[in-house]
């Protein structure tokens, strides 16, 4: 195996295929990185058993490229990578089971493992299958992954729901306290039949990561087991959570009876501000909602107040509710509309926040008690 590659052309991929490398591992082999020559593609590899991720660059144009194939270790490769200087030319050449990296007067020797025992995830049978942009599906992972539930013992909740039905994709991700739903609409999802699956936390994670391109197109397969998205320059594949998610339209209030309209910006500086004297375990603040007005007030246990009035589109009877203001913001900071909705009954029931000019996103936040 010998090539030659562009520090700055290995560089971006190289970091994303060894983000999902585990840095403890039962298998010294699951902490390298697969390093694949086929013609002038050199494919790099990261897997965890859970998530995997192939990157697919080109090296440089050589008469004494040889293909192969071989495995080493993925942080080391890393580092090695950042430490040269940027412009920098790497050459690659395999020498008797190490692997010989020369840069400048630079020269490194890495251990390396068989390429042949490296493990793939295995696929099962492909699904579903619909491409759309890679910005639109970024979009929809930006606005809900926040309220992914982390490490919870109900392990379906440590993932996102991805919902297919036929012109519809919808993912949804909840708590237990909270629960984000964003809603993408097109003719480019044609599918046969309704589906669920739950996309575990980490994989939710990486594909954000390596949605970059906006206006460039990524290709889904859904499985029964595995979910895969293929990209121009990438290929991810990652094993589903095997479990239901909570029934979540069951969630969404129904029958509010007060209808608030707000500056997201104005609110969310208002509960910014607020916060900083909030409960630092809780984080509860209280919000009094009266005509044209809405209050929010915040205390501690060393007896510190913040107090903030916020002029509101509201017109009805007097309310007051308590919320994690955490989760308050997270939604305002996931939307970018300029005004925002909030859809209220009484002190115990949830609130329905979503954006007033369109409503593909939607949050159910429950209140606290103080």
């Amino acid at each position: 195996m010998k090539f030659a590659i562009s520090r700055d052309v290995l560089i971006k991929p190289l970091n994303l295929v060894a983000g999902v490398v585990e840095r403890r591992q039962t298998l010294p082999i699951l902490a390298n990185v697969q390093l694949v020559l086929e013609g002038k593609t050199l494919s790099l590899t990261g897997t965890d058993l859970e998530v995997e991720l192939v990157g697919r660059v080109p090296v440089s144009e050589s008469a004494d490229s040889v293909e192969g194939e071989i495995t080493v270790p993925a942080k080391k490769l890393v580092d090695i990578c950042k430490a040269l200087p940027d412009g920098a030319e790497l050459n690659f050449q395999l020498d008797e089971q190490k692997l010989v990296i020369k840069s400048g007067r630079s020269r490194f020797q890495l251990s390396t493992l068989s390429a042949s025992d490296f493990p793939a995830v295995e696929q099962g049978a492909g699904g579903q299958r619909f491409t759309l942009k890679q910005g639109d599906l970024k979009r929809l992972i930006e606005r809900t992954s926040f309220a992914m539930a982390q490490q919870d013992v109900r392990y379906y909740l440590n993932g996102m729901l991805i919902e297919l039905s036929n012109g519809r994709l919808r993912l949804v991700a909840t708590d237990g306290h909270r629960l984000a739903m964003a809603t993408f609409s097109s003719d480019v999802i044609a599918v046969d039949n309704q589906s669920q699956v739950i996309l575990p936390r980490k994989g939710v994670i990486e594909l954000s990561r390596l949605l970059m391109n906006e206006d460039e197109t990524a290709e889904v397969v859904v499985g029964n087991n595995h979910i895969q998205v293929i990209t121009p320059d990438f290929t991810f594949t990652s094993k589903l959570i095997d479990g239901k998610f909570p029934d979540y339209e069951r969630v969404l209030p129904r029958s509010s009876t007060k209808t608030v309209l707000g500056s997201r910006a104005g609110l969310k500086e208002a509960f910014a501000r607020t916060a900083i004297l909030s409960n630092e375990k809780y984080r509860g603040i209280r919000l009094t909602l009266s005509s044209g007005n809405i209050q929010i007030i915040a205390n501690n246990p060393e007896q510190e107040e913040a107090e903030e009035t916020v002029a509101v589109d509201y017109q009805g009877d007097g309310l007051e509710i308590g919320f994690n203001v955490s989760y308050l913001l997270d939604v305002l900071s996931a939307l970018n509309g300029e005004t925002v909705k909030f859809s209220l009954s009484d002190a115990n029931s949830s609130a329905l926040i979503e954006e007033s000019e369109q409503s593909d996103c939607q949050y159910v936040v429950m209140p606290m008690r103080l």
